[in-house]
């Protein structure tokens, strides 16, 4: 499958590199693909980097690794007319620093991934993997015992398609929870503030969230 990623910081090494090894065609979207530090990476790596519209048109699924603040600049950028159709898997959290600490940005109240499915309805997003740090989303058997990735969006088929994605990188399908429609990101992109909390009592990014149900 041809897999493009928007944006070319750590997330989207880590995640590219998954998905390399696991046979995709990986191309890295960025704003100024002939000067991006992410083309060593890249030619180490058996990936390539490219414009993001490029990046876009050219790829079977899309995933937004843009800080979440940036996304919607960097969707656009990409263009309507090169999402549409496809699965957008968006990994992306906004915040800022407000009253000398750290707070999730809402959107108009709601979350980055319904800013994003209002911009692009053409396009099917799904949110998931936003919960947890980049090397726990490729390698979930690194945390022992059951914890959970969480699936949001409007489009059953898109989420199915991004579960199968999720099974490729190790995750079960007990560990794969869908929790409703695009709105449902809300609850996710908010999770952030307690995964920096448990990752400042940890002083490590080696955790994840686990839902248990009777």
């Amino acid at each position: 499958m041809k897999i493009g990623l928007l944006g070319t910081g750590n997330v989207a090494k880590v995640v590219g590199s998954k998905l390399v090894s696991l046979g995709h065609e990986v191309t890295l979207g960025s704003r100024d693909p002939e000067n991006s530090p992410a083309v060593k990476w890249a030619e180490e790596n058996g990936a390539k980097v490219d414009g993001l519209r490029e990046t876009a048109a050219g790829a079977d699924l899309v995933v937004n690794t843009a800080p979440g603040l940036s996304s919607l600049d960097v969707l656009t950028a990409a263009g309507a007319d090169s999402l549409r159709g496809k699965v957008v898997v968006d990994v992306s959290n906004a915040t800022e620093t407000r009253d000398g600490g750290l707070a999730v940005v809402t959107p108009n109240g709601g979350s980055i991934a319904e800013q994003l499915q209002s911009a692009f309805p053409e396009a099917r997003i799904v949110k998931s993997l936003n919960t947890m740090a980049g090397q726990v989303m490729v390698d979930p058997g690194r945390i022992p015992g059951h914890h959970t990735v969480f699936l949001s969006g409007d489009d059953p088929t898109a989420k199915a398609e991004v579960a199968d994605l999720l099974k490729s990188f190790g995750w079960s399908d007990a560990q794969i929870l869908d929790i409703g429609d695009v709105t449902s990101a809300r609850a996710t992109e908010a999770a952030l503030l307690l995964f920096v909390r448990l990752y400042t009592t940890f002083q490590s990014p080696e955790f994840n969230l686990s839902v248990a149900k009777a």
